[in-house]
């Protein structure tokens, strides 16, 4: 009974390990790179997004603090078609990714 305890209890632990490491897996989001403020009036602050389209509706990824500071001036007024390579979490209830690249079209 002890081993058997002790058996689910690694595998429970393998299993949570497995999830982290898939959860700092990089990713390839491919939409049109805009600000939330002024272009999709979702926020009261400009915040650098990407809209991408999954399943049929678009999901709204807004970048990380570092990322939203370095790309704004490029996409504030009008957005324009990209990729963006990074991490994605979720934080208050919002995708966000933590960027590692950005490319324009």
């Amino acid at each position: 009974m002890r081993l058997l305890g002790v058996v689910l209890a690694a595998i429970a632990l393998l299993a949570v390990v497995g999830l982290v490491q898939a959860a700092d897996k990089e990713v390839t989001l491919k939409g049109k790179i805009t600000c939330a403020r002024c272009e999709l009036k979702k926020e009261k602050a400009c915040a650098t997004v990407i809209v991408v389209k999954e399943g049929g509706k678009e999901v709204v990824y807004y970048f990380d603090a570092a990322s939203h500071k370095k790309h704004h001036g490029e996409i504030c007024k009008e957005g324009k078609e990209g990729e963006v390579t990074g991490v994605v979490s979720e934080e208050g209830g919002k995708h966000v990714v933590k960027v590692s690249k950005v490319s324009f079209k």
